[in-house]
């Protein structure tokens, strides 16, 4: 299912990729494939290995999955998951509570779209694949109808777990989310175990929902299996129309 078509003569960045819903299970499984090589292949995460070579879980099946190709080879460069409301109504839980305590969103549980699992290709990683994802969910809240994106940023523990303890403490100053919307961690990252003084190197991921206008929701939560913390963030539509995509999104035109 097409998204939406864009206007590819007017942003060159496009002019080679494709964005799409994927529709079919092989669909899927394409997007499973990439994680797999991005995840787990390439962070050598041997414990998540298996002989399917797939990325998968039991929330794949709820959600649905924004898939950028490349328009010559066809192949998939990126994807995004992303979880509706009604989704994660049918599902029991978003995908962050198993994280996450997210009570306090209860009031505007209804109206949040949770969106996880981006990935990129390598060779794709110059800006055009994760712009054209963005765009892809600004285009699929409007669609359902939701004012907020919430998700989950993974910042890698490999170096001991410096750079997320600085990154929470830059965040502590500037992008903590009002006290309405904070969350809590079911395992927190012990960020006080860290020497201080590190200067923080903010991912990709991360970067992009903080120029968005997205909050840093609290504390990061710790995850032993892919060996991260994770940051939960939440960004209201207005902010994402208004600060991010509206460059490319004029671009671009609903199907």
């Amino acid at each position: 299912m097409r998204l939406f078509t864009i206007a590819a003569d007017t942003n060159p960045s496009f002019s080679k990729l494709s964005l799409s819903l994927a529709t079919t299970p092989e669909e899927v499984r394409e997007v499973q494939r990439l994680r797999y090589k991005v995840f787990i292949e390439a962070m050598n995460l041997s414990a998540l290995a298996n002989p399917e070579g797939l990325d998968k879980d039991e929330f794949d099946h709820y959600c649905d999955h924004l898939i950028v190709r490349d328009s010559k080879t066809l192949s998939v460069v990126g994807t995004y998951r992303v979880l509706s409301p009604h989704g994660a109504r049918r599902m029991g839980k978003f995908y962050s509570e198993q994280e996450f305590d997210l009570s306090r969103l209860d009031n505007i549980r209804g109206t949040i779209c949770e969106a996880g699992r981006a990935c990129i290709h390598p060779d794709y990683r110059s800006g055009g694949v994760i712009m054209m994802l963005w765009a892809g969910l600004a285009a699929y809240m409007r669609r359902e109808r939701c004012q907020y994106l919430m998700g989950c940023a993974s910042v890698s523990l490999a170096d001991g777990g410096h750079n997320a303890a600085a990154l929470y403490h830059a965040f502590a100053e500037k992008n903590l989310a009002p006290p309405d919307y904070r969350v809590a961690p079911h395992l927190p990252f012990p960020l006080d175990d860290r020497e201080p003084g590190h200067t923080p190197q903010v991912p990709p991921l991360l970067k992009g929902y903080l120029r968005s206008g997205a909050w840093v929701c609290g504390e990061p939560a710790w995850d032993p299996d892919f060996h991260s913390a994770d940051f939960f963030l939440l960004l209201p539509l207005a902010k994402l129309d208004g600060r991010y995509a509206r460059h490319y999104l004029k671009e671009t035109r609903p199907v």
